[in-house]
C-alpha cells in the first residue's frame, strides 16, 4: 500500500514537471535568446529523470521483480534510458561549441510525458509474472533491448537532422546559431554579406560534422546493446521454448532493427560511400525502431504479446 501510494505521488510529480519543462521547451524554441529558459528545461528533465527512477525503484521493490514486464514499465525504463543517452552527446561538447542534445531532447522529453501520462492506467497495477516471464533472464535481455532502442533513437535523430540540415536549400542563419551554439551574435550585425556567408558555411560544416561524429557513436553503443539484447533473447528462448528462435513477429522486426544498423556501420566504415548514404539508412532505421518496439505490442501478436494495453 505505501509503495503504490509512492508511485501514484511519483507518476505525478513526474507528469507535473515534465508538463512545465514541455512549455519551457516550446518557449525556448520560439525565443531563443532567454538562455534561462534552456537551462530550466534541462533540470526539469534531471528533475523528472530521478522521479521516475524513483518510481521504478519502489515498484521494483513492491512487485518483487525487476519492472519490465509490460508496456508501460518498459516505457518507464525507456524514458530513462533516453535522458541516459541525451546527456552523453552533451556532456562531450565543450563549452561554446555545438549542442547536438538540442535536437534529441524533445523525444526525450515526450517519451517521459507519455510514459507518465494516464493513458494506460489499466497497466499501472503490479501484476504477477506469467510463467514465461519468470527468469533471471528478464533483466538482462529487456533492459539490453531497451537500452539499445534508446541509443538507436537518440543516433537516428541526430542523422535525421544531417539529412535535413544538408538538404535544406534555405537554410536559416539565425535558427542554426540560436538553436546549437551558445555564443552571442550581435557582432555579426555590423559585418559585411560575404562574412555572413563564409560564416554560415563554417557552422554548417561544424553542425553536420558533430552531428555526424556523434551518430555515429550513439548508433554503434546502441547497436552493441541490441546485439547483446538479441543473444541474450536466444537463449531465454531456448530455456522457455525449447528454441532459440521462433521467427516470432517480435524477434522478425528486432532482426530487421539488427540488419539495417549493421548495414549503417558497414556504410561507415567504407569510404567510398558517402555520409548521406548512412545517414539515410539511420533514418529508416528509426521508423523500424519504433514498428518493432511499439507497433508489435499494440498488435499483440506473437510470443512477445506482454506489451499490450489491455
Amino acid at each position: 500500500m505505501i509503495f503504490a501510494t509512492l508511485e501514484h505521488i511519483l507518476t505525478h510529480i513526474s507528469f507535473s514537471i515534465i508538463s512545465i519543462v514541455i512549455m519551457i521547451h516550446v518557449m525556448t524554441f520560439l525565443a531563443h535568446e532567454i538562455v534561462g529558459l534552456h537551462n530550466s528545461s534541462e533540470k526539469g528533465m534531471i528533475a523528472t529523470f530521478f522521479s521516475i527512477t524513483g518510481l521504478l525503484v519502489s515498484r521494483w521493490i513492491s512487485s518483487a521483480h525487476f519492472p519490465l514486464s509490460n508496456l508501460y514499465e518498459s516505457l518507464i525504463f525507456l524514458s530513462c534510458g533516453l535522458f541516459i543517452i541525451h546527456m552523453i552527446p552533451k556532456r562531450g561538447n565543450h563549452k561554446n561549441d555545438l549542442n547536438t542534445s538540442t535536437i534529441t531532447a524533445p523525444s526525450t522529453i515526450f517519451t517521459q510525458g507519455f510514459a507518465t501520462s494516464g493513458l494506460s492506467t489499466q497497466m499501472h497495477q503490479p501484476a504477477i509474472l506469467v510463467p514465461a516471464l519468470q527468469s533471471q533472464w528478464l533483466m538482462m535481455h529487456v533492459s539490453m533491448m531497451l537500452l539499445s532502442y534508446a541509443a538507436l533513437l537518440c543516433g537516428s535523430l541526430l542523422s535525421i537532422a544531417l539529412l535535413v540540415i544538408t538538404f535544406r536549400k534555405k537554410f536559416s542563419i539565425n535558427f542554426l546559431i540560436k538553436s546549437f551554439l551558445f555564443v552571442k551574435t550581435n557582432f555579426l550585425n555590423e559585418k559585411r554579406n560575404s562574412f555572413f556567408l563564409s560564416f554560415k558555411n563554417y557552422y554548417k560544416c561544424q553542425l553536420t560534422q558533430r552531428l555526424d561524429y556523434w551518430s555515429y557513436r550513439v548508433i554503434s553503443l546502441g547497436f552493441t546493446f541490441l546485439t547483446i539484447g538479441i543473444l541474450c533473447g536466444g537463449v531465454w528462448a531456448n530455456e522457455a521454448w525449447g528454441s532459440y528462435w521462433n521467427w516470432d513477429p517480435k524477434e522478425t522486426w528486432a532482426f530487421i532493427t539488427w540488419t539495417v544498423f549493421a548495414i549503417y556501420l558497414h556504410t561507415k566504415t567504407n569510404k567510398s560511400l558517402q555520409v548521406m548514404n548512412s545517414a539515410l539508412v539511420a533514418s529508416i532505421g528509426f521508423l523500424i525502431i519504433w514498428i518493432c518496439y511499439f507497433g508489435i505490442n499494440l498488435l499483440g501478436i506473437g510470443l512477445h504479446s506482454y506489451g499490450l494495453f489491455t
